[in-house]
């Protein structure tokens, strides 16, 4: 963990600020902000997105006045952005960062457990459908 620290805001809602490794690039880090009732939920809410080894030690780099600001006028109070800080980068939703990248091209062919294709020419009778007919039900026999 980099650096990270908080701000206990007036209404008793905290803004934690983390510098973490980029989960998208090597070498690169990011800036996280969190708004939440409390420590630990924040904590909790990057690990439900899947930042797992996200932990709070100290307040060496507590969140600057912009930063609180910035965080407050979002309506999800999960922002991020690049470290170190250019001049022209902006927060952006937490989506942006951990979304999946896009592959371009024709999709994938469904799969199955079994390697079969997903559909049947025609309308093929499994054993359940057998199974399910009871004695007398036969439409042959009567």
């Amino acid at each position: 963990m980099a650096g990270g620290g908080f701000s206990r805001l007036p209404n008793g809602t905290v803004v934690v600020a983390l510098s973490v490794p980029s989960p998208v690039s090597e070498g690169r880090t990011v800036r996280i902000l969190v708004h939440a009732m409390n420590r630990a939920r924040a904590l909790t809410r990057l690990r439900n997105l899947g930042l797992r080894a996200v932990y709070l030690r100290g307040n060496a780099e507590p969140p600057t006045p912009d930063e609180i600001t910035a965080v407050l006028h979002h309506p999800d109070g999960l922002l991020w952005r690049g470290t170190p800080q250019a001049a022209q980068e902006l927060w952006q939703p937490i989506r942006a960062l951990l979304r999946p990248t896009r592959r371009y091209g024709p999709p994938d062919p469904p799969r199955t457990l079994t390697g079969l294709p997903t559909t049947l020419p025609g309308r093929v009778a499994g054993p359940r459908q057998e199974l399910r007919r009871g004695p007398g039900t036969d439409k042959s026999a009567a």
